[in-house]
């Protein structure tokens, strides 16, 4: 069982545990929705995985909320300038509900073929045809990159001829 997890919700970076409440900056989910934010990192009983692909964290909304406010002052002596402006921001509390595997994600075994049974291959002519054909992967690198060059060359348009002088006329 995780312990934690490091999950991104609009570009910052929080560390939750479940049953946690944070606050976040103001996402588009309404109050009781949940959501699955990406996960960067799980970790806890001694084990630590980075970016794991088979586990989510489950989070609910709240609500959503106004931080408190922030004035700002803007004074410079001797001239009478003052300026005051402020700031809320706005917030949204997320509840981590469950930090675990997926679900339905079952890891499926290659079938087996029975022993006695020929290869695919020996069925159809076509088939074998095909797996022999050497593909572009298999040739050398050195003449790969002299056939990419000659196609280079092919597809480069004609050089032009230079542009006619022009007589000058006299008065």
């Amino acid at each position: 069982m995780t312990t934690y997890a490091i999950i991104s919700v609009g570009g910052k970076q929080y560390r939750v545990r479940e049953g946690e409440r944070l606050l976040v900056d103001r996402i588009s989910h309404e109050e009781g929705k949940t959501f699955s934010p990406t996960v960067l990192l799980v970790g806890g009983d001694g084990d630590t995985q980075l970016a794991p692909k088979d586990v989510t964290v489950t989070a609910r909304v709240v609500m959503q909320q106004r931080g408190p406010k922030i004035r700002i002052g803007k004074y410079r002596q001797r001239t009478g300038y003052r300026r005051h402006t402020g700031f809320r921001a706005a917030l949204t509390q997320v509840e981590i509900e469950s930090i675990g595997a997926k679900k339905g994600r079952a890891t499926a075994k290659p079938a087996e073929a029975p022993v006695g049974s020929a290869p695919e291959a020996a069925e159809k002519p076509e088939a074998a045809a095909v797996a022999e054909k050497p593909n572009a992967a298999a040739k050398p690198k050195v003449e790969a990159a002299a056939e990419l060059a000659a196609e280079k060359i092919a597809r480069k348009p004609a050089a032009r001829k230079p542009a006619a002088k022009k007589k000058e006329e006299g008065h």
